[in-house]
């Protein structure tokens, strides 16, 4: 059985637009295919978790601080995900990546958010992707693609049909330098695809027939990093 790890934007889950009729389909599509697939769905943050650390900013907190008050956000996330998914979810939110694999269960699916400070919610799916052998890293975002810099700024921006790990750590880089596209993926998680030669699809997380095209690895409109 393969194994794919769904890292879903908590801009995704939680942008107050209809979430429970979004929660509602995620947990049917995921009902369908998880007998078929193991799947790990790693949960992200979004604008709750940045409200957190903005504010928790301005109280002058240090950096691994707001990276706690990031990391509850999603797991708080992570909880209200597995609770959509009722019986086919472990019932429990691991913390760690180990935990993770060993909840892992045929027919069930692990969700868990992220894990310690300077690692974000990308960086786990990777790493739980490399520790659990999984096919491939489905990232459900806001955007549908990735694209050579942020499409709702840059009017030039040009979509990304296929690009190789190498490409993608190229264009991280540059957003490291604060021109980029950061919201691509993040470059640790990126360096782990990478070294593992784990492919990672970008799609739009709130379209269920991209997000299921991705988990069976079948075409997609959205971006493919591979090589």
């Amino acid at each position: 059985m393969d194994k794919v790890v769904v890292s879903l934007g908590g801009s995704i889950i939680v942008p107050d637009d209809r979430d429970d009729v979004f929660l509602n389909d995620l947990a049917n599509m995921v009902d369908e295919l998880c007998d078929r697939y193991q799947i790990y769905l790693v949960c992200g943050g979004g604008r709750v978790a940045r409200y957190y650390i903005r504010t928790g900013r301005s109280l002058g907190l240090s950096e691994e601080r707001l990276d706690e008050l990031g990391i509850m956000v999603t797991r708080l996330n992570a909880s209200l995900v597995s609770r959509a998914l009722g019986e086919r979810a472990v019932g429990k939110v691991p913390h760690e990546v180990l935990e993770a694999r060993r909840l892992e269960h045929k027919g069930k699916v692990v969700v868990m958010g992220g894990t310690v400070p300077g690692h974000t919610t990308d960086a786990v799916s990777a790493m739980l992707a490399r520790e659990v052998r999984a096919v491939r890293i489905v990232n459900g975002t806001s955007v549908d693609a990735a694209y050579t810099a942020d499409p709702r700024q840059d009017p030039k921006a040009k979509r990304l049909s296929r690009i190789t790990h190498q490409q993608l750590l190229d264009l991280v880089n540059v957003g490291l330098h604060g021109a980029g596209p950061s919201h691509v993926f993040d470059r640790l998680g990126a360096q782990i695809a990478h070294d593992g030669h784990i492919d990672i699809c970008i799609v739009d997380g709130r379209d269920m027939q991209e997000m299921r095209a991705a988990i069976e690895g079948r075409a997609i409109k959205g971006t493919v990093i591979s090589d």
